[in-house]
């Protein structure tokens, strides 16, 4: 990038180390972002350049690499600026810095979060808010609503569980937080657990303007559970998901797998001093001890200190984790389908290796990445033949548009999460897919998305435009205990592309890696997992 494209920008430092907080009340060690949980707020308008330098200042107890990466942002032309470590870079080593580079393509609502095996579980995360223009009008933009899955046990100990001998394919978060925040009955802890904990640790609260329009921004940052959301007694003007802007449709529930983002508009149409409870449930087919969250919303005049007395809508859960129906969610600007060059299947699946260890695999592979030799960099270095099979590499070549067929013969469902795009979603429902029996597919204005929900014993059909963003690009499971144990692939595009010198190596790219190997010469990493 030259200094011209680079005067409009936004910079920020963000420094990435461990603390202890108690967002619910029981104290625990984790990893926060400018000693803050969730981490700060990134800002930008439509088109600007981002800049973030990152600082790895997790040195102790023990000392880890990490990454970032901005969820949802297409880094076309800039594939190294996509955070994932064994991908597209080299860890931050301890100790070290590493600057992001990359523009605001899109607009919306998203995050940024590691993506260092399950780190994000650990508190590493954070908002991001890129301002664009409007399709429905509002009043009120009242931020940023993170909901997610909180386990009192250290990320890395549950990821030790996920992938130990004899594992039975489920952990149970132990709460379910709105912005960093929920209560926990400390009576509950088992008898010989000695944490400190302090009840009534306290709630989120909004403020609503009488006769007001107010947007919120709802991201589900967890590890795994798929988030219901509600305003008691008001209903949402759903407005955006992901990072696209739909026509507008009413509803009282908004369903969230991990990553995605659901924009939605509400009306206060009550007095001044009323009070609602705003609700998120982890789902009944997600696994949570305690799965309601609730976060307060106050009419101006209310008494912040009291406690809400309404109701929760009469929406059961049907317990599928489905996303609202493909006929609900059309996109506000059409983009017109190409024909596909090539389709195929990447079905899931699920397996006991010889150590007993319960691993998933993804288009028949179960994946790993190498964090000293990122396949993007590969791509540079050698011939695209020479990827190992567990990097689960999928050379699409010269192919223009591919279609992506996801059967999910297995009980749990699982959030589909495409880096580098935006996946037209052209059908979803349950069964295996059948050309010759299902409805057909929605080729006209398809709802587009980064994260797609596939349902137990359920499919998806999707398709990606290859030609506009050459790259190594991972399309992989969000649950971050799945991705852990193997449930991704790496989508190469436009390989030819990626050898001219737009797609030179950067600098600080390079330097990244020979600051990471002088780590791993000194230190062995504990990847005992995926690695992504």
């Amino acid at each position: 990038m030259d200094d011209e494209q680079w005067r409009t920008r936004w910079i920020q430092e963000l420094s990435v180390g461990r603390g202890v907080i108690a967002p619910d009340g029981y104290e625990k060690r984790v990893i926060l972002v400018n000693g803050q949980y969730p981490g700060p707020l990134i800002e930008a308008n439509w088109g600007d350049y981002i800049e973030v330098k990152v600082t790895n200042s997790i040195e102790d107890e023990p000392p880890e690499g990490t990454a970032i990466h901005w969820h949802g942002f297409l880094q076309t032309g800039t594939p190294w600026m996509d955070g994932v470590p064994g991908v597209s870079q080299c860890p931050i080593a301890p100790g070290k810095s590493f600057t992001y580079r990359f523009r605001a393509e899109l607009y919306g609502s998203s995050w940024y979060h590691s993506h260092y095996s399950a780190q994000y579980a650990g508190g590493l995360h954070g908002p991001i808010v890129v301002y664009g223009p409007r399709n429905v009008e509002y009043d009120v933009d009242l931020g940023p609503v993170m909901v997610n899955d909180w386990w009192h046990k250290d990320y890395f100990e549950v990821v030790k569980e996920v992938m130990a001998p004899g594992f039975a394919g489920k952990t149970y978060s132990d709460n379910n937080l709105i912005n960093g925040k929920m209560n926990f009955n400390c009576s509950t802890k088992a008898a010989d657990d000695k944490t400190p904990c302090t009840n009534n640790a306290g709630l989120s609260k909004f403020k609503f303007q009488p006769g007001k329009s107010h947007r919120l921004r709802f991201i589900n940052a967890g590890a795994e559970g798929t988030q219901r959301i509600s305003i008691d007694g008001h209903n949402m003007t759903v407005i955006a998901n992901d990072f696209v802007s739909i026509e507008p449709y009413d509803t009282q529930v908004v369903t969230l797998g991990v990553g995605q983002r659901v924009d939605v508009v509400v009306h206060a149409h009550d007095k001044p001093g009323s009070s609602y409870w705003l609700r998120a449930n982890l789902t009944s087919c997600s696994t949570a001890k305690q799965p309601l969250a609730l976060a307060a919303i106050h009419y101006d005049g209310a008494d912040e200190s009291s406690t809400p007395k309404s109701t929760a809508w009469n929406v059961p859960d049907p317990g599928t984790c489905a996303n609202d129906d493909l006929a609900l969610t059309k996109p506000y600007f059409p983009m017109a389908l190409p024909e596909p060059s090539f389709t195929h299947h990447m079905d899931i699946g699920s397996f006991r290796n010889a150590s007993d260890s319960f691993l998933w695999k993804f288009g028949g592979v179960t994946a790993t990445v190498n964090y000293n030799n990122p396949t993007l960099l590969r791509t540079r270095d050698m011939t695209h033949g020479q990827f190992s099979s567990e990097s689960n590499v999928i050379n699409y070549g010269t192919n223009t548009s591919v279609r992506v067929i996801v059967n999910n013969p297995g009980l749990g469902a699982h959030p589909i999460h495409a880096h580098g795009l935006n996946m037209y979603v052209l059908a979803s429902g349950p069964g295996n897919y059948s050309e010759s029996d299902a409805a057909p597919l929605n080729t006209r204005n398809p709802m587009r998305r980064d994260i797609q929900m596939v349902t137990g014993g359920g499919h998806i059909v999707v398709q990606f435009d290859t030609t506009k963003n050459p790259g190594v690009w991972p399309l992989h499971c969000h649950v971050a205990w799945h991705s852990s144990a193997g449930f991704f692939s790496q989508m190469l595009f436009r390989p030819d592309q990626l050898q001219s010198r737009p797609f030179t190596v950067p600098y600080n790219v390079r330097q990244t890696c020979r600051e990471w190997a002088a780590f791993t010469n000194q230190t062995v990493p504990d990847q005992i997992d995926s690695g992504l």
